[in-house]
C-alpha cells in the first residue's frame, strides 16, 4: 500500500512539514492505551451493574441497553466534529477539553436519580469519549507510517486489553460491594487519570495548522472522497463487523450469563476478563504477524478464528445445548480474532490520509457507532431467557469480518 501517492486526494497539496515530535514507543503506547482504554471502561467496568440499575431504578430491559445504545451514537456523531476540529486547531486542546467534560458526565452518571437522567449523561459521556478516541488514532499517524503505527497500535491494544481485563473484575466487585453506582464511579475516576497522564506526557503532534488544507467549507466533499477511497472502505468495514461482534457480546453478556445462566457479578466480571485475555493475546500475535505477514496477510488469518468462533457460538444455540462454556468459549476465540484485527483496522483506516487523519478517523468512527447502535436497538428487543440473540448475533458478525478481511481487504489494501 503506497501512502503518499494515495494522501494527494483527499486533501490539497501543502508545503513539507516539519518533523513530528520524539516521543518513545513505549510512551505513545501507555498514552494511546489510556485514550483507547476509555471506551471500554465507559462500557465494561459498569456491564455487571446492567440488571442491578434495572431494577434499582424501575427500568425495562431495553431502557438499560438504552444506556449502552445512547453513549454509542453520541460517541459516533460526535467524532465528526472532534475529528475536523482536532485537524484544525491541534491535538492537544482537543483531548484536555474532551478528557475534562467526560469526566464531569462520567461523575453525572453515577449520580443520576432516573434511567431518563442516565441515558442523558451517558449520551453526554459518548459524545466527549469520541475526542479521546478520534484524536488517539489521528495521533498514530502524526506519528508513525500505517505499518510502523500498526505495530504502534498493537502494543496499546495491548494496553487496553489489560484495561479491558480489570474493568469488569473490578466492575463486578464494586458492583456487589457499592451497588450499581459504584462503577460509574470508577469509570468517572479513570477519566480524570487519563487527563492527567496527558497533560503531563502528549506533546502537540500535529506538525503544522491544517485549516488552509481542510477548510469547514470543503468538509463534506473531503468526507465523500475518504468514504470512497477504496483502502478506507475495506479497513473501516473491518473494523466496524469485528466492533458489532464484540458490541453484540458486551451489550448482552450480562443478562445472559446472570441472569440466564445464573452467575453471580463477580463471576461474570472474571468470564468477560478471560476474553480480555484472549484479546491480549490476539495483539501480541498481531505485532508479530504484521512484521512477517504485513497487514492484509494478519487479518487474512485471524479470520479463521472469527469464523470459528461464529459456528462455535451458533451450532450448540441451534441444538440448543447453551450453558456458560458455550458461550464463554466462543467469545473468547472471537475476542483473538479481535486483537488481530483491530489494531491493523485502527491504523490502516488512516493511512492514506496524513493530512486529515482526524476526518478519516471521524468517519470510521462514526460507521462503527451506527453498527452498535443498530445492534444495540435490536437486542434491546430480542433479549429474553435465551442465549440465541447473542450466539446468533455473534455469528452473523463473524461472518461479514470474514468476509470483508477476505474479499475487500486482500483487493484493495495491499
Amino acid at each position: 500500500m503506497s501512502t503518499s501517492s494515495q494522501a494527494a486526494r483527499p486533501v490539497s497539496p501543502a508545503a513539507a512539514a516539519p518533523a513530528p515530535p520524539v516521543i518513545s514507543r513505549a510512551t505513545a503506547a501507555l498514552v494511546l492505551s489510556l485514550l483507547l482504554g476509555l471506551q471500554p471502561v465507559s462500557t465494561d467496568v459498569y456491564l455487571p451493574a446492567l440488571p442491578m440499575l434495572t431494577k434499582a431504578l424501575g427500568a425495562p430491559m431495553s431502557g438499560a441497553q438504552l444506556t449502552m445504545s445512547a453513549l454509542i451514537l453520541a460517541f459516533g456523531l460526535a467524532q465528526m466534529v472532534w475529528g475536523p476540529v482536532a485537524d484544525r486547531v491541534g491535538r492537544r486542546p482537543v483531548l484536555l477539553l474532551g478528557l475534562v467534560l467526560y469526566t464531569a458526565a462520567s461523575i453525572g452518571g453515577a449520580l443520576a436519580g432516573s434511567i431518563e437522567a442516565l441515558v442523558v449523561w451517558r449520551a453526554l459521556q459518548g459524545a466527549t469519549l469520541a475526542a479521546a478516541v478520534v484524536v488517539a488514532r489521528a495521533v498514530v499517524r502524526d506519528l508513525y507510517d500505517p505499518v510502523a503505527g500498526a505495530q504502534v497500535m498493537a502494543l496499546a491494544l495491548g494496553g487496553l486489553g489489560i484495561i479491558a481485563l480489570l474493568g469488569p473484575l473490578l466492575g463486578g466487585v464494586l458492583a456487589q460491594v457499592f451497588g450499581w453506582r459504584g462503577p460509574l464511579t470508577l469509570v468517572a475516576m479513570a477519566g480524570g487519570a487519563t487527563g492527567i497522564v496527558v497533560a503531563l506526557k502528549l506533546p502537540e503532534t500535529l506538525s503544522r495548522s491544517h485549516a488552509r488544507v481542510l477548510p469547514w467549507r470543503a468538509l463534506l466533499s473531503t468526507w465523500l472522497e475518504i468514504g470512497r477511497h477504496p483502502v478506507f472502505a475495506c479497513w473501516a468495514l473491518l473494523v466496524a463487523c469485528t466492533y458489532g461482534g464484540l458490541f453484540t457480546v458486551l451489550a448482552s453478556s450480562s443478562f445472559v450469563f446472570m441472569d440466564v445462566l445464573g452467575l453471580p457479578a463477580a463471576a461474570y466480571g472474571g468470564a468477560m476478563a478471560l476474553g480480555s485475555i484472549c484479546y491480549i493475546s490476539g495483539t501480541v500475535l498481531c505485532r508479530r504477524w504484521i512484521a512477517r505477514h504485513g497487514l492484509a496477510g494478519t487479518v487474512w488469518r485471524g479470520a479463521w478464528f472469527t469464523l470459528s468462533a461464529g459456528l462455535l457460538a451458533a451450532v450448540p444455540a441451534a441444538l440448543g445445548a447453551s450453558s456458560v462454556w458455550t458461550v464463554l468459549l466462543p467469545y473468547c476465540l472471537f475476542a483473538f480474532g479481535h486483537g488481530l484485527h483491530q489494531p491493523c483496522g485502527q491504523a490502516a483506516v488512516v493511512g492514506p490520509f496524513p493530512q486529515a487523519a482526524g476526518a478519516a478517523s471521524a468517519l470510521a468512527g462514526l460507521l462503527l457507532a451506527l453498527v452498535a447502535f443498530g445492534m444495540g436497538r435490536w437486542l434491546g428487543g430480542a433479549l429474553g431467557d435465551s442465549v440465541e440473540p447473542l450466539a446468533y448475533g455473534l455469528a452473523f458478525w463473524s461472518t461479514l469480518t470474514c468476509t470483508v478481511a477476505w474479499t475487500l481487504v486482500q483487493r484493495h489494501a495491499k
